[in-house]
């Protein structure tokens, strides 16, 4: 049976992204991002979705082979290559060149270990690395050992206040210390990444989930006074023994005490119970301090 090819249909194709980047996951041999990696872009309102009818499906009958896709900037492209099907590398990366965003030159393929077949043919393109880094991931073989400081407590996920977790992603996420939070919807009209925008994000995620979102697995830290401090998310891949942490964020009054790797202790108990073989972190020198090891290997690659 001939491969077909099908365009990203943004309301009904949710699903099937999410149950073929879980289907083809392998962490040991490389596979691309993880199913979450996708989801919690495209609705986030960083990510400029307008162009998300580009992206590509390529299917064997019923069964999704390859996905072509970009995140943020939309000029990054990324790919998903089921194994047994490394011939399709040529035509993906073909697709991409030809039809994906590409503005003012500034398209670059994000390409990880396990995609030997994308690179040659990235190579073939004229394309070249230049750089290379690792998002790095816990292994739950070993042990994850950072307790709650003195005088903060973890705040139960049935009782998260959404407005007080904003003004938490506001601070934490370096948005500025003087923003008054009546002045965040003054931000609505850009496109670029605002405290608006960060503070709309918690408030639509929680208060309309990701069809996959698990917040029932969220971490919150607050101090003595009820004012919260660190902000852990959690989505739990089961299929994938998968503890994806995202996002993470600490206030910067409460940094450098220890909050974070507390907040990733918690996950890492808590996700082990379940059933969680590792947890992914990112490529901040924090993650390699308290443990984290080997995990995604991002390169980029971009023509001479």
């Amino acid at each position: 049976m001939a491969v077909t090819t099908r365009q990203f249909q943004l309301l009904t194709d949710i699903n099937l992204v999410w149950d073929f980047l879980t289907d083809i996951y392998d962490r040991e041999n490389g596979s691309g991002m993880p199913a979450p990696f996708f989801e919690h872009a495209i609705r986030a309102s960083w990510m400029d979705a307008s162009y998300s009818h580009l992206d590509r499906f390529w299917f064997d009958g019923d069964k999704v082979v390859a996905f072509v896709y970009y995140e943020a900037p939309l000029t990054d492209i990324y790919f998903a290559l089921r194994r047994g099907y490394e011939y399709l590398a040529d035509e993906l990366t073909e697709y991409a060149v030809t039809t994906m965003p590409n503005f003012d030159g500034n398209q670059q393929f994000v390409l990880f270990n396990g995609q030997e077949a994308l690179i040659e043919s990235a190579k073939k393109r004229g394309f070249e690395m230049v750089y290379e880094y690792e998002s790095r991931i816990f292994d739950f073989e070993n042990e994850l050992n950072y307790e709650l400081p003195e005088g903060y407590h973890f705040v139960e996920p049935s009782d998260i206040d959404v407005l007080k977790l904003s003004r938490l992603c506001w601070y934490g996420f370096d948005h500025g210390d003087k923003q008054e939070f009546s002045d965040w919807d003054k931000y609505d009209d850009s496109n670029d990444w605002t405290p608006a925008k960060s503070h709309k994000d918690c408030v639509a995620e929680w208060t309309s989930p990701s069809p996959h979102s698990t917040h029932e697995f969220d971490v919150v830290i607050a101090d003595d006074k009820g004012d919260y401090a660190c902000f852990a998310g959690m989505w739990w891949v089961p299929q994938n023994k998968l503890a994806y942490m995202e996002p993470l964020c600490t206030s910067p009054e409460h940094r450098r005490k220890g909050l974070a790797a507390a907040a990733l202790t918690k996950h890492y108990r808590r996700m082990k119970s379940l059933g969680a073989t590792h947890m992914t972190g990112g490529g901040d020198p924090f993650y390699e301090k308290i443990g984290y090891g080997k995990g995604f290997h991002f390169m980029i690659w971009r023509k001479k």
